[in-house]
């Protein structure tokens, strides 16, 4: 199985921009379907983005498109998540999340193992 330890949110305006980290550990992390899932108190999971083991099948959320950017460095065990134009709607916890299969999943179901996430707050 893998570990999952996120880190690099925090507190930023409305237009900037951070990058969220997702280390892995345990077994080799090219092995894994990954992605990143946020929620807000009250609401349900949401998907926002999804990467294939060797980075070449990529899923965005529609809200996400365009502004934020998936990506892997299988060498350092290690996916990113690059927001930027980050707006107040983008706040929430944002969790990474990963599957031991070849399909690139979308819905929080899919996705065995999860880290215990990181808090992004957009201000206006």
């Amino acid at each position: 199985q893998v570990q999952l330890v996120e880190s690099g949110g925090g507190l930023v305006q409305a237009g900037g921009s951070l990058r969220l980290s997702c280390a892995a550990s345990g077994r080799t992390f090219s092995s894994y379907v990954m992605a990143w899932f946020r929620q807000v108190p009250g609401k349900e999971r949401e998907f926002v983005a999804a990467i294939s083991r060797s980075g070449g099948t990529i899923y965005y959320a529609d809200s996400v498109k365009g502004r934020f950017t998936i990506s892997r460095d299988n060498a350092k065990n290690t996916g990113f998540l690059q927001m930027k134009s980050l707006k107040p709607e983008d706040t929430a916890v944002y969790s990474c999340a990963a599957r031991d299969d070849l399909r690139v999943g979308i819905y929080p179901g899919e996705y065995k193992y999860w880290g215990q996430g990181t808090q992004v707050t957009v201000s206006s």
